[in-house]
This record gives C-alpha cells, sequence and structure tokens, in this order.
C-alpha cells in the first residue's frame, strides 16, 4: 500500500478501495458509522453528506488551471460549487480567500509539531512530500539549526544507498537526519531507528466553528 493509507491506519481503521462503494461497503459491513473518504471529493460514485475542500495557504489554486496546464482536477467554479466548506491550512500568502464566494464557510487552521524534542537541533532535513519546503520552514520555525536540505519526487521510495548517504551526511555535518512521518513509512526498515521524523497534527483556529458546521451534517 502507499505511505497515506498506513498513516491513515495510525487513527482509525482503514479500506483501500478502487471501487469507492464497494470500499464504503465493506466498512459498513464492519460496523463503519462515519465514513472518511481522502482524495474522494472528484469521485462521483457515492453521495457524500459532507464535503471539504482542503487548502495549502502558500500555494493556493496554483495558476487556476485544470491539468496538465495547472495543479486542479476541474475548474474551481465547479468545484467551490459543491463544497460544503473550504479548509484553508496557514497564512493566506496567495490570496485564497479573495476567490471564495461569500457564502462558504471558511476554516482555519495550521499543521503545528506535535513535540518540541527537536527544537534548536542541528538537522540534515530531507522530504519526498508535495512541498518539501514546508517541512523545512516549519523546522526552521523550531529553531532547528539545518545543516543541509534535501527535496525528493512527491512520495520517492527511497533506495538504501540514498538513505546511507543522507545518515552519512548528517554524521559528517554532526546533525540529526529527519523526515516527516509521511516519508517514514516508506524508509527501508533497517534505517528507520536512525532517521528522527517530526509529527505534526492539525489545530484549529475556532473548534467551536468546526464543531457547528459537523453539527449540521452528523
Amino acid at each position: 500500500v502507499g505511505d497515506e493509507p498506513l498513516l491513515l491506519a495510525r487513527t482509525a481503521p482503514s479500506w483501500i478501495a478502487r471501487n469507492r462503494a464497494a470500499g464504503a461497503a465493506a466498512a459498513v459491513e464492519a460496523g463503519a458509522r462515519v465514513i472518511v473518504m481522502d482524495d474522494g471529493f472528484q469521485n462521483p460514485s457515492l453521495k457524500k453528506d459532507l464535503s471539504l475542500l482542503v487548502v495549502d495557504g502558500g500555494y493556493g489554486f496554483g495558476n487556476g488551471r485544470v491539468m496538465p496546464a495547472g495543479p486542479l482536477r476541474e475548474p474551481l467554479a465547479a468545484g467551490l460549487g459543491r463544497a460544503d466548506a473550504i479548509v484553508l491550512i496557514g497564512p493566506d500568502q496567495c490570496g485564497v480567500e479573495a476567490v471564495l464566494p461569500s457564502w462558504l464557510p471558511l476554516l482555519r487552521a495550521v499543521l503545528a509539531p506535535v513535540t518540541a524534542a527537536l527544537a534548536g537541533r542541528k538537522v540534515l532535513a530531507f522530504a519526498g512530500i508535495a512541498r518539501p519546503e514546508k517541512f523545512f520552514a516549519t523546522l526552521q520555525g523550531m529553531g532547528c539549526e539545518i545543516a543541509g536540505q534535501r527535496a525528493f519526487p512527491d512520495h520517492h521510495a527511497y533506495r538504501e544507498t540514498e538513505i546511507a548517504a543522507l545518515i552519512d551526511a548528517a554524521m559528517r555535518a554532526g546533525a540529526v537526519p529527519v523526515t516527516t512521518e509521511k516519508d517514514a513509512v516508506r524508509l527501508p526498515p533497517e534505517f528507520r531507528s536512525r532517521i528522527e521524523t517530526l509529527p505534526v497534527a492539525l489545530r484549529w483556529r475556532d473548534d467551536a466553528a468546526v464543531a457547528r458546521l459537523l453539527s449540521r451534517f452528523c
């Protein structure tokens, strides 16, 4: 399986299904009363009670164009028309709020480190996620001294030689090799104990607003 299902399974029972309707049926048969779909906004095979669009405040909607000309999977107006709320993560650096319909609820949140164990330490950071620079900035914001940083493609399958080289570079720099939890599940098992990870969690600006939204649908 991929890295995301492994992370989701730490929180709740998770199903992987190419056929989303069949996966939902299996979950219900196993006792699920609420199904949270990951990356299912454009999938029409299940009727949703609540649809959220999650936007990175540091990237926004990119150039506003649909793939392959841009990052969007459908025209922005069509997506916003089906959404029940927007979740904006981090500061709005791209003017996201300015293009949202006034009637669409906006929930603000940040991804924050769960622990300060790495704060102030010298680290060699690497990540294979959509925006590795966001991870590097989080470490800098914690006061880490960045001895080096390596960016890999999203969902990168790490080879043993790559990780050995990163560990060696960290040792020579007197630094701790550190990566994201999403990357950690893709590390060769024999190297995992030698790499630190930075766990993060979503922190809502207004918990009550989230509760009110959920109470309308659940």
